[in-house]
């Protein structure tokens, strides 16, 4: 039987469960029980909570995610692993998309457990403090959910209710609708979360508030973006901008002061639900976190390498654009914590040593004569204009690399992926404070992110000035520092600047964005569900 969007809900009876969100699994025996006795205790409903931080993983550390949050924007090109190669370069790109399917059915999932909770929860039996909270959560993530929905298709379906049988019909609901639920959502969490959570990957009240200020940059509301991004800074949570940007990415590092609020995965990798058609109910293969497999370049066929878990599983699905990599000057450490382009040999040969450089990928240009190793220069990488040449070999996004892994064919990692950094709260500021026209603040809380990123004795030359301050360089000042993470469409699309960036500085996919492709398109299986096909239509430009 067809399903809508409306009446996927984890059936009632089996559900994904944890304690300290998702890392643990539990399941329910099927037998006899019934949704409404399962939630009616404190147990059975925490369950449900935990249920609801769980749908987060279906995009942050995915390749769906990904593909759809950092893809066809002027940051990434396809390498030749790319399987979604419509969404990085918008040809062909209809509703029959398989990543824009599973997230449509997992994010409508998640707000319909999101739904169930806040409408269980008076019956749930819980004790009033841990109630509270407990609505604090639901709501939060609700939010966040519909936040993703709204800003990848637009004003789609909206619903504050449990779905209860079979629903075949579907709205359209406008955008402000969407923010007035998300921002009163936000501001309802914001007064019950604690400051603090002993169960790391809940939310708490700085992480909503945190996100509100996001969420007010989407909407244009400047000054509470900028209010409620510096209630964090100036609020005393205990975050902090760690001194060394590389120590975001090591893997003995990822509980840190500068983590405002995460998505966590199990370093036991069986609990992360790879293959389970219990409690995994959309379809296989979510499993842990898989960017560290995304953005590295071929590098084990070359000579003197093999494989290995420091270099990690190349998968080949995306490289830079030349413009990323120009992006970040000379006396920017974050280019050096960011990119690998030295490879060492792992694999002997008569011609290379053990440990001897055996392949360099750089964004500069570099004479091959007289070299023992193999250079694939920017010359070599792209054409004159930008285009690629080579989608094998190119520097490396490394920051997502994860060696702590069992072996070098393992193709899960238990790397937290970062939501929210407290950089992200700085930057948010001065976009506020730019678009309020005060460009003396916008300089001021850019040049302490790029004082982090300053190599010691470049801090001057780092250092930027009222003048300076633009959209674009605030957005360029946001690739350099978030690059990969899972947000870059997102900030192009917030600021109008998706095509104009697209076009300039991806000349792979410059010819084919058009303007209806700020949202994408309903996945067709949920057009093909509905009866009010008339009513619910898909968005305009696509079939």
């Amino acid at each position: 039987m067809k399903r809508t969007i409306k009446n996927i809900l984890l059936a009632a009876v089996v559900v994904l469960a944890s304690s300290s969100c998702s890392k643990i699994l539990d399941e329910y025996n099927p037998s006899g029980l019934t949704s409404e006795s399962v939630f009616a205790t404190p147990e059975g409903f925490e369950s449900l909570v935990n249920a609801a931080y769980a749908y987060q993983r279906w995009w942050y550390g995915k390749e769906e995610g990904y593909s759809m949050s950092e893809m066809g924007t002027d940051l990434w090109m396809s390498g030749a692993g790319d399987t979604f190669p419509d969404l990085m370069k918008y040809i062909n790109l209809q509703g029959n998309n398989a990543a824009l399917e599973t997230e449509w059915k997992a994010l409508y999932s998640a707000v319909n457990v999101c739904n169930a909770g806040i409408g269980r929860i008076d019956a749930a039996g819980l004790a009033p403090d841990t109630k509270a909270i407990r609505l604090a959560e639901l709501r939060f993530l609700r939010a966040f959910y519909y936040w993703h929905i709204l800003q990848t298709w637009g004003g789609v379906h909206l619903s504050t209710t449990e779905t209860a049988g079979i629903i075949t019909t579907a709205n359209k609901t406008a955008p402000e609708e969407f923010y007035a639920l998300i921002e009163s959502d936000l501001l309802a969490a914001i007064k019950d979360l604690p400051n603090t959570s002993k169960d790391y990957g809940r939310v708490t009240n700085p992480a909503a508030r945190a996100f509100l200020s996001r969420v007010y940059l989407s909407e244009g509301k400047y000054k509470e973006a900028n209010d409620y991004a510096l209630s964090v800074i100036k609020g005393n949570y205990g975050f902090e901008l760690l001194k060394n940007y590389a120590d975001l990415w090591n893997m003995a590092n990822l509980k840190n002061k500068e983590v405002v609020y995460t998505v966590n995965y199990s370093t036991d990798l069986a609990l992360n639900d790879k293959s389970d058609e219990i409690l995994n109910p959309l379809g296989h293969n979510r499993g842990s976190n898989n960017g560290h497999l995304l953005f590295l370049m071929k590098y084990d066929t070359e000579t003197g390498m093999q494989r290995d878990l420091g270099n990690g599983r190349p998968f080949n699905r995306y490289m830079p654009t030349r413009f990323l990599l120009d992006l970040y000057p000379e006396g920017d450490s974050r280019y050096a914590a960011s990119f690998k382009e030295v490879f060492y040999s792992n694999n002997p040969t008569a011609t290379v040593k053990l440990g001897d450089t055996a392949v360099y990928a750089t964004r500069r240009t570099v004479s091959n004569v007289g070299k023992a190793y193999k250079v694939y220069d920017r010359n070599y990488i792209y054409a004159s204009d930008g285009k690629v040449k080579d989608q094998l070999r190119y520097p490396t996004l490394s920051k997502f690399l994860d060696p702590t892994r069992p072996s070098s064919n393992e193709a899960q990692s238990a790397r937290d992926v970062f939501v929210i950094r407290f950089a992200e709260l700085y930057l948010n500021a001065a976009e506020a404070q730019l678009r309020l026209g005060n460009r003396d603040s916008a300089a001021h809380w850019v040049n302490i992110i790029r004082a982090r990123a300053a190599q010691s004795g470049k801090e001057e030359d780092m250092k930027v000035t009222a003048p300076q301050m633009t959209l674009d360089f605030i957005l360029d000042e946001r690739a350099r520092e978030f690059a990969g993470e899972q947000i870059r469409w997102f900030d192009l699309k917030r600021t109008g600047k998706l095509l104009e960036r697209v076009k300039a500085h991806n000349p792979d996919i410059a010819t084919y964005i058009q303007d209806y492709h700020q949202v994408r398109p309903i996945p067709q299986t949920q057009l093909d569900a509905i009866t009010n096909k008339d009513e619910f239509t898909q968005n305009q430009g696509y079939q």
